[in-house]
């Protein structure tokens, strides 16, 4: 049986212990949970952010993660931008840089270049997020998110950062899954979903308390994205149609974070410190948009990959000893919405980052 029946066989057996959480779930899938969407948002830039650190995994990662099996540094990653291998998992830009542009600086720069760069690229910000890693250790080799706020912590003893510039910072706090893939490849059981998820969270929580109490005055986590709706899930259906049934699990994780964040901000005394980016929402506002919002992207089958192996073997990127491909890019990277079986393209995130302007 291969890791994708597993998952679903898994999910599927999941969903007995999920329907005791519906209720509370579908409150906050419903009016309940767009009621807290401006309390959230509303002052998620209340200043001008000078610098912008950066903590998660791939779907923030712009150039950590050198492992030799890692896709990001392989062809044809980067084919939009740079041009070339260069880091990111896609075609071009992630959210790390659509959240730079936004709040008006470059891309921070990457923690294993810091030394290789001159001091000058310091200044807006540090990059710590390492694709594949998770909140939790995963199968992935350090860094975990313990491990890269452990890095943050050096960086800020070495002085070169002051209190004011972390004042006047921002952190993106990035969580795509790889601990609940994770949890999967390590044969966990569907009973241990509810206490592994809870687990997940709350360190999450801790974490984001930890990296303001080290002086940056926004926290900005992702909600999880729709998982269900990830290639490497809609394959089955030839990309049709999305897995409801993981996708109840996401809406769990999204709760549990939610309830935390509300909590979070009654005990901090300046109020909104902590903010969610809903990628949930944001894509699925995505795939559902028809393009008739002006300057929305209007994908024709967003849940296709614009690169994948030839077969389910193979990934995008994979050359057999040869070096002959094993994976086939689509015509035109920006008519598709994901990149490759997990990561959006460029025009994918500048898609889901427009939709999240909307909501703030």
């Amino acid at each position: 049986m291969d890791r994708q029946q597993q998952f679903l066989l898994y999910i599927f057996s999941c969903f007995s212990f999920l329907l005791l959480f519906s209720e509370n779930t579908r409150v906050y899938g419903s009016s309940h949970h767009h009621h807290h969407h401006h309390h959230r948002h509303r002052h998620l830039f209340d200043f001008r952010p000078s610098k912008l650190f950066v903590f998660g995994d791939s779907y923030a990662d712009t150039g950590n993660n050198r492992n030799s099996l890692a896709s990001s540094w392989k062809v044809p990653y980067g084919i939009t931008f740079p041009g070339k291998p260069a880091g990111r998992f896609s075609d071009g830009r992630v959210l790390t840089d659509f959240l730079a542009k936004s709040i008006g600086i470059k891309s921070p720069i990457p923690y294993r270049w810091r030394k290789v760069v001159g001091i000058e690229h310091w200044k807006n910000g540090m990059n710590f997020a390492y694709g594949g890693t998770g909140v939790l250790s995963t199968l992935v080799p350090e860094p975990n998110m313990t491990t890269q706020i452990d890095f943050f912590q050096d960086i800020i003893h070495e002085k070169f950062y002051s209190g004011s510039d972390l004042h006047s910072s921002v952190a993106l706090v990035s969580v795509a899954g790889n601990d609940y893939s994770n949890y999967i490849a390590t044969n966990g059981t569907a009973q241990g979903w509810q206490p592994f998820i809870t687990k997940v969270v709350n360190q999450l929580v801790m974490n984001m308390k930890r990296i303001h109490g080290m002086g940056v005055k926004k926290v900005v986590v992702t909600a999880l994205q729709p998982l269900g709706c990830l290639p490497r899930s809609t394959f089955t259906s030839s990309f049709q149609q999305c897995n409801g049934t993981e996708n109840e699990l996401v809406s769990f994780h999204n709760l549990l974070l939610q309830q935390a964040v509300i909590k979070l901000n009654n005990d901090t005394k300046k109020g909104s410190t902590f903010a969610i980016l809903d990628l949930y929402d944001a894509f699925m506002a995505v795939f559902k948009n028809k393009g008739e919002k002006p300057g929305s992207s209007k994908f024709v089958n967003p849940l296709k990959p614009c690169c994948a192996g030839i077969s389910t073997a193979y990934s995008c990127g994979s050359v057999d000893a040869n070096g002959a491909k094993k994976y086939a890019v689509c015509d035109d990277p920006g008519a598709a919405f994901f990149w490759d079986t997990v990561h959006p393209t460029q025009e994918g995130w500048r898609a889901v980052y427009s939709a999240l302007l909307q909501e703030l």
